[in-house]
């Protein structure tokens, strides 16, 4: 077979229907909302208790082929995954805490130029394809929704409308195609459905991100030894559990995962646990780092 034929042989990357998706720039001030201290997504995006879903919205990220193979290929995930996900989550939260004149968007989008390759299917793929970039922003937005749902109060169907108009905004800071974004919150749910049914993959790193792990080194270098070595075992174990147990049914499906009346019960004893003592911790504890500096720039308490 030439090489031409054997490149022509493979498949294309599958994407979710474009049907009800994409905009114009000027649009974006009708179907998007403000985001600002007065905004939905201040509010719950900052919120200290989606650290604890941040697993399982890497796992859903890195189950997009693109997002995986860049992993693979550009990536010192596998050798300090926690350190990964600690250094991408700060500017990650600046898009939507940091002054808008600051262009923090712009730079996180940045981070990615260049990274590029093939993925073990022999396709093609750019970190910077607008189709995968806007599946990392989804599991953000949607990550809200579930930190509340598990761990908080559920968010009303009202405020997950505005919540998703104000995430077409967020968007929009990156200064990314608006092609892939669906133009309401039903198209959204839409989207949503048919990257698990359609898009997503049982990946390595997605399969990485599930286990339990065995050797965590430190994310920060300033850890001392013997508090890391500690703390080393619960968070190799729970971590990776909490992402297991809180994944969509059809993620853990295509990952093999079978959660046991007994994950579905520690959960639940976990969430009540969370819930209870939540109100009763200092308003400082209850924010990420990056939010509650914008908190106290902006004069508002959560």
């Amino acid at each position: 077979m030439s090489t031409t034929e054997s490149a022509t042989s493979v498949a294309p990357a599958r994407i979710a229907s474009t049907t009800e998706r994409g905009m114009d720039r000027d649009e974006v001030a009708v179907l998007g909302l403000p985001l600002g201290p007065e905004s939905l997504t201040w509010r719950y995006f900052g919120d200290a208790r989606g650290v604890l879903l941040a697993e399982r919205a890497g796992v859903l990220q890195n189950m997009h082929p693109v997002i995986s193979q860049a992993l693979v290929d550009q990536s010192d995930f596998f050798a300090n995954p926690l350190g990964r996900i600690i250094r991408s989550a700060g500017p990650i939260v600046g898009v939507v805490y940091d002054e808008p004149s600051r262009g923090t968007g712009h730079e996180v989008r940045d981070f990615h130029k260049g990274i590029k390759g093939t993925d073990v299917h022999g396709r093609r793929y750019r970190a910077l394809d607008p189709e995968a970039y806007f599946w990392a922003h989804a599991t953000f937005f949607e990550g809200q929704l579930a930190t509340q749902r598990l761990l908080g109060t559920p968010i009303s169907p009202q405020a997950e409308e505005r919540m998703y108009r104000e995430s077409i905004t967020w968007w929009a800071r990156y200064g990314m195609s608006l092609r892939p974004v669906p133009r309401t919150h039903a198209a959204f749910k839409r989207y949503w459905d048919e990257m698990l049914d359609d898009v997503l993959e049982a990946t390595p790193v997605a399969r990485y991100g599930v286990r339990t792990m065995a050797h965590v080194p430190s994310p920060w270098p300033v850890v001392p030894k013997a508090l890391w070595a500690g703390a080393r075992p619960a968070v190799a174990r729970v971590a990776p559990w909490i992402g297991r147990v809180t994944l969509p049914p059809r993620a853990q499906e295509l990952l093999g995962i079978r959660t046991t009346a007994a994950d579905r019960l520690t959960l639940q004893v976990l969430a009540t646990g969370i819930r209870t003592a939540w109100p009763a911790l200092p308003s400082a504890l209850r924010r990420q780092p990056r939010a509650l500096v914008a908190d106290q720039r902006a004069g508002v308490r959560f």
